[in-house]
């Protein structure tokens, strides 16, 4: 499935969340990931993130689609990161 994750998480979290989230993902965005996961590894970010949140000041949001092909992305101005693949 094709997963798109951004987040909101206070200050002294930013750093932990964005490197856990690059083992799965590629960084689009300024809090915003996205890619192909399995449904086991999304249960295992979810798992971590909850361990890593303050559930009570931070919130993450999950966009599951079936896959890729049913994205239409358009990015206005820089895109800071491609995520074609390279060969």
């Amino acid at each position: 499935m094709y997963v798109i994750i951004v987040y909101d998480v206070e200050q002294e979290r930013v750093a932990k969340v964005c490197q856990f989230l690059r083992r799965f993902l590629h960084w689009v965005q300024n809090s915003a990931f996205e890619g192909e996961l399995s449904e086991s590894q999304l249960e295992a970010i979810r798992f971590k993130l909850k361990e890593i949140l303050d559930l009570e000041r931070d919130s993450v949001y999950i966009y599951r689609l079936p896959d890729k092909k049913f994205v239409r992305k358009e990015v206005i101005g820089q895109e800071k990161a491609l995520i074609e693949v390279i060969i």
